[in-house]
């Protein structure tokens, strides 16, 4: 874990804040997913002979000269040797809600900030926020084969920033006392709200470094750019008035599955549901959720859909009891009659499970 020298004061000495992000992370699921591009750069955006543009490179690609937004065909131009995929957005959502349930076990408060990336409030915690980073950073590899980067401080952009600089540690946490110190070698384009426009107006008035621009006389940099340069020189002399906001776990989860083909028999069935409540029991496990509500849905070869549930007075999480429940739900259906092409199982009202935790009786209702 890198950390960084002492300067100044401490700003929000209580705040612990997290900042995990995977860099370029659709492309690094599709190397995840596709073991032969380990050593291989990675691009991943539109069909290059429709005027596609990049949607995420690998850091080798970037490396090259890559950039999102870009066309394709330059990308390709820039990076001949790299692979270019298709997006594949209903597998990355998939990916991205594993990768939040991995942040959600270290922290109680967390703030998405896109599929890719999430801000933890470890306020509370006793445990070192490097051990926690390392441990995310291992869980996530161990998984879902991804790189995150995490970067840790007391305001939430400059913990961004800490993960941008982690390097090949890949975890870089910034005291509260190093704020400035960590800042103040800084491009100024590197703090929120400095684009290049600013950029620009902040390089005629001789100010290139975030150091430079805390050091600035307020009067002149109000008179040059206004409000908005009083905002950004708050940001260099490490104050954020922007707080963490944590959204809930999610309130429901949900497989299904498209049946090779029409089907009447009832161990075909349960078979196949047997394999979405042992899917939906890894969902829960890993977010440490209880369902009290589970719903099946069936769907027959003539379109007609049918679903059946059921609320709980004791939440479930075993696949075993998720199954039992589906087998007394399909009972309800025209099993046998119709034939069937499509299963589903919900799970809803969902609630935190506690480590003392033990499964209840199923049908205490």
């Amino acid at each position: 874990m890198r950390w960084w020298r002492s300067y100044g004061s401490s700003p929000h000495p209580d705040a612990v804040l997290l900042y995990a992000t995977v860099p370029g992370f659709y492309a690094e699921l599709e190397r995840a997913r596709h073991p032969e591009l380990e050593r291989r750069p990675v691009i991943v955006g539109g069909d290059p002979r429709k005027r596609g543009s990049v949607q995420a490179a690998t850091p080798d690609a970037a490396a090259a000269g890559v950039r999102v937004g870009m066309s394709m065909i330059d990308a390709l131009g820039l990076c001949p040797k790299a692979r270019a995929l298709p997006t594949d957005m209903r597998h990355y959502r998939e990916v991205s809600k594993r990768l939040h349930a991995y942040f959600r076990r270290e922290a109680e408060r967390v703030e998405p900030a896109g599929l890719d990336a999430a801000y933890l409030d470890l306020r509370g915690t006793d445990e070192a926020p490097s051990e926690i980073g390392q441990r995310l950073r291992r869980s996530v590899a161990e998984a879902l084969r991804l790189p995150l980067r995490v970067g840790g401080a007391p305001l939430k952009f400059v913990a961004k920033i800490a993960a941008e600089e982690s390097g090949e540690e890949g975890v870089l946490w910034v005291e509260p006392r190093q704020v400035r110190s960590f800042l103040d070698p800084l491009a100024v384009h590197r703090l929120p709200g400095v684009g290049p426009r600013t950029a620009e107006r902040l390089a005629a008035l001789s100010v290139a470094t975030v150091g430079e621009l805390a050091a600035f006389p307020r009067p002149r940099l109000e008179a040059a750019l206004g409000n908005h340069g009083l905002t950004i020189q708050g940001y260099a002399e490490g104050r954020d008035v922007g707080t963490l906001r944590a959204a809930p776990h999610p309130r429901s989860l949900s497989q299904e599955s498209t049946l090779p083909g029409p089907e009447l028999e009832r161990d075909v069935l349960e078979e196949r549901l047997a394999a979405l409540a042992a899917d939906l029991e890894r969902s829960l496990a890993l977010e440490r959720l209880a369902a009290r509500k589970v719903a099946l849905k069936v769907r027959y070869v003539d379109r007609d859909i049918t679903s059946r549930s059921r609320t709980l007075k004791h939440p479930i999480h075993r696949s075993g009891d998720l199954l039992r429940l589906a087998s007394e739900l399909l009972d309800r259906t025209q099993v046998g009659l119709r034939p069937i092409d499509r299963v589903g199982l919900a799970l809803s009202s969902l609630v935190r499970v506690r480590g003392d935790d033990r499964q209840l009786e199923l049908f205490g209702d």
